[in-house]
């Protein structure tokens, strides 16, 4: 019965195309200006859609991504008139779908084969999908060839402790002042970096009982490695300010040997008009620990919803279906790979950025979720607080992980 009715639901979307082209139908669509893909991809393949589709035109917004969620939220208290379609983090599912924000999606999806069991995970809660996956992302380690070459490594870090070792030669020998850049900012972009190196080193958030296991393990182990990187000037104090486009244009200036960063960051750091390391730069996965994972991969995937109130769902989620097409996703996969697994193997996705589909084949397939909670903003600032605190010492790693166990408890 189930699959009849989403059958039919499917049908009576495909149905609907032909009755919204011939309207005048304005969607209005969110979506972030930072990394993956590029306002001006989204432009166009805006206007691809808006060309396929005639009486369908789509006002777009652009916002940072740290304004993101609660412009969704604040377009939802407002009741109608809002967003129709949305760009939605893989943190936010649970607390969309629980209070009822955007639509279930789940009988109008492609079957799922054919795409990442990781992009799924983006808009996944209660077995039900939230927001159909469009941005697959996650962090890499970036290296400059030139200043690993001079340092006497002919390859790049596996594990951290080679990382660390390789970064405090390229210090002594004057060829970085600090070798790491990472996105240390108090923003979630911290908690990103905070949980790759969580998996790295075996760790996880709560236990099996479901309370926080931050004062124990991994999740410690992860924020005594960052406190200790700084400590030894191996990684960049700075870090404590910045995100993800100061972590580029550090590393692009050729102030640094290693960066974690999003994919985005692989075609501008090698663009000689935006770099001036082009055609320097390596990538590998993130590097992980003998204890824990071999290697380490955060989940940054994002995904389109529905807003729950908005009135024109059939136009939506035709434009949704367009912009995560296999077709308009392989045209785009510069800065954000496709989710689609054959187009790893498509020739013309695949040329020009083998060393990322490289990375990509092996960090995709691990990629580690942070916590599916109602209330993950509020954890997560609490998190970022006190990692935060620790980086800047003010307490001692086990000091803030103790309070911010005591803040979480709890918390659904």
């Amino acid at each position: 019965m189930k699959r009849i009715l989403g059958a039919l639901s499917i049908a009576a979307v495909m149905a609907a195309s032909t009755v919204v082209q011939a309207q005048d139908i304005v969607l209005q669509a969110l979506f972030m200006k930072q990394t993956a893909y590029s306002d001006k991809d989204v432009r166009d393949m805006t206007t691809d859609f808006e060309a396929a589709h005639p009486g369908i035109k789509v006002n777009l917004e652009f916002v940072p991504y740290e304004a993101l969620h609660n412009k969704i939220v604040a377009s939802i208290s407002a009741g109608s008139g809002g967003y129709d379609v949305a760009l939605v983090d893989t943190i936010w599912p649970a607390e969309f779908a629980t209070n009822q924000f955007v639509d279930d999606l789940t009988s109008l999806v492609p079957p799922r084969d054919p795409i990442f069991g990781g992009a799924w995970k983006t808009g996944e809660y209660d077995g039900k999908i939230w927001a159909m996956p469009w941005i697959l992302d996650t962090k890499y380690l970036f290296y400059n060839k030139d200043i690993l070459a001079k340092a006497g490594f002919d390859h790049p870090p596996a594990t951290l402790d080679e990382l660390t070792q390789q970064a405090k030669v390229i210090k002594d020998k004057g060829l970085a002042d600090y070798p790491i850049v990472w996105s240390w900012g108090q923003a979630e972009a911290l908690v990103c970096d905070y949980a790759l190196l969580v998996q790295a080193f075996g760790g996880q958030f709560y236990d099996e009982n479901g309370e926080p296991a931050f004062t124990k393990g991994g999740a410690l182990k992860a924020l005594q490695f960052m406190v200790g990187s700084i400590k030894d000037g191996i990684s960049n104090p700075r870090s404590t300010e910045f995100l993800e486009e100061e972590v580029r244009n550090t590393f692009s200036s050729g102030r640094a040997a290693f960066a974690l960063n999003w994919t985005y960051m692989w075609p501008l750091a090698n663009d000689p008009k935006q770099s001036e390391v082009a055609g320097k730069i390596g990538i590998v996965p993130a590097p992980g620990t003998p204890e824990g994972s071999p290697q380490a991969a955060i989940n940054g995937s994002m995904g389109l919803s529905i807003m729950r109130n908005s009135d024109k769902k059939d136009a939506a989620w035709l434009y949704i279906k367009y912009l995560t097409s296999q077709e308009t996703q392989d045209k785009y996969a510069s800065m954000s790979l496709p989710i689609w697994k054959s187009s790893y193997a498509d020739p013309k996705v695949v040329k020009g950025q083998e060393e990322l589909i490289k990375a990509a084949e092996t960090s995709v397939a691990i990629m580690y979720n942070r916590p599916t909670k109602v209330q993950y903003q509020e954890i997560s600032t609490l998190l970022q607080q006190q990692i935060q605190s620790a980086l800047l010492g003010l307490q001692s790693p086990e000091q803030a992980m103790k309070e911010l166990a005591s803040q979480t408890s709890g918390m659904k």
